[in-house]
């Protein structure tokens, strides 16, 4: 890993159908064969009304669920339960896998993403658009703005892949080093799937078929101050760009409104951000002023919108080392993004609802 090239993003950086029953259908009179015998026809005595009565509730029960009241719920509890108990075995057993780059499915779909969901559809209310334009299978690489002080717009960006795309498809974002270095949130970014922006790491989950998802800005874009909001930085020498040409994988453009308004950031403080090794120290309207309730993000209407892919398939081999090339590629899906930001602006009737 310390020898992986890293993708140059920005200048900061250096690297069974159920069957159902029949209904029971009750025979009267007599009943014709092909003898010509007769055949004895048993006396049939009139039931009494109450009989009638029971038999018609009996056979009106046979197509709803036998047991009691609530029956059904109780037994959606108790596979709940019995699925916790067993994810919880598997957790202490160990009998559980992860990926070459720490990715645990399991605990991503069972505990991370339901802690993600409540702030993704209660919090932000995020709605997602274009999510048609995500491959169902294969490789593909989407492309996004990067903002908010606080990198939850790559996370909420995850949540609505796996939530609305019609495969469920997991989203890999390549984070930046800064990440992998951070106690406990090392542990949980490799959990969810994240690994570090480097060239190869990239081209190997795209040939794997894998979803990736990066924010070439990086910390230019997320540690911009509050006066140049939805005005997309540079996005570096399109290294993302040339990772999609060797793999042939389209490009998606994404672009995220909601989060720029989060942290709304008025200053930095660079000579306390050297100190503790951060790219930046933002100074909010809240934060640090109201200590710990300052570091609550404010609940901000997000949109996310997936663009129509840029294919990558029709170029030749040495297309990947073409800077012209890599330039144009670039230059238009930043164009694109950034047309879709002003789009979404300009329908956007508040910040907040």
């Amino acid at each position: 890993m310390a020898d992986a090239k890293v993708i140059p993003f920005d200048d900061d950086r250096s690297r069974g159908s159920a069957v159902q029953r029949p209904s029971r259908r009750r025979n009267s009179g007599s009943r014709r064969t092909g003898t010509t015998e007769p055949v004895p026809v048993r006396e049939v005595q009139p039931l009494p009304v109450r009989g009638a009565a029971q038999e018609d509730v009996s056979v009106t029960q046979e197509e709803e669920p036998s047991g009691p009241p609530g029956r059904a719920d109780d037994g959606g509890l108790e596979r709940r339960i019995a699925g916790g108990l067993a994810f919880l075995r598997r957790r202490l057993t160990g009998d559980y896998e992860v990926d070459d780059f720490g990715y645990d499915a399991e605990l991503t779909d069972q505990v991370l993403m339901s802690v993600l969901r409540p702030l993704y559809e209660k919090y932000f209310r995020v709605e997602v658009k274009g999510v048609e334009n995500i491959p169902a299978e294969g490789g593909a690489l989407i492309v996004a703005n990067h903002s908010g002080t606080l990198p939850l717009d790559g996370l909420m960006m995850q949540v609505a892949v796996h939530d609305h795309h019609p495969a469920g498809r997991h989203l890999r974002l390549l984070a930046a080093d800064l990440v992998f270095v951070l106690p406990v949130v090392n542990e949980l970014a490799r959990k969810l799937g994240h690994t570090l922006a480097c060239s190869e790491d990239a081209e190997r989950l795209l040939g794997q078929g894998e979803l990736v998802g990066v924010m070439p800005e990086g910390f230019k874009g997320i540690g911009k101050p509050f006066s140049e909001r939805y005005k997309l930085q540079r996005f570096g020498r399109g290294g993302f760009v040339s990772t999609a040409l060797r793999q042939d994988v389209p490009i998606i453009p994404c672009s995220i409104v909601g989060a720029e308004e989060i942290y709304p950031m008025i200053g930095n403080a660079k000579t306390l951000a050297r100190l503790l090794g951060f790219p930046y120290f933002p100074l909010t309207p809240t934060f640090p002023w109201l200590g710990p309730l300052g570091a609550v993000p404010l609940p901000t209407k997000w949109t996310i919108q997936f663009g129509e892919p840029i294919p990558t398939d029709g170029y030749p081999p040495e297309a990947a080392e073409d800077p012209m090339l890599m330039f144009n590629l670039t230059d238009q899906v930043r164009e694109q993004i950034q047309h879709t930001l002003y789009k979404l602006l300009v329908q956007r009737r508040s910040v907040f609802f």
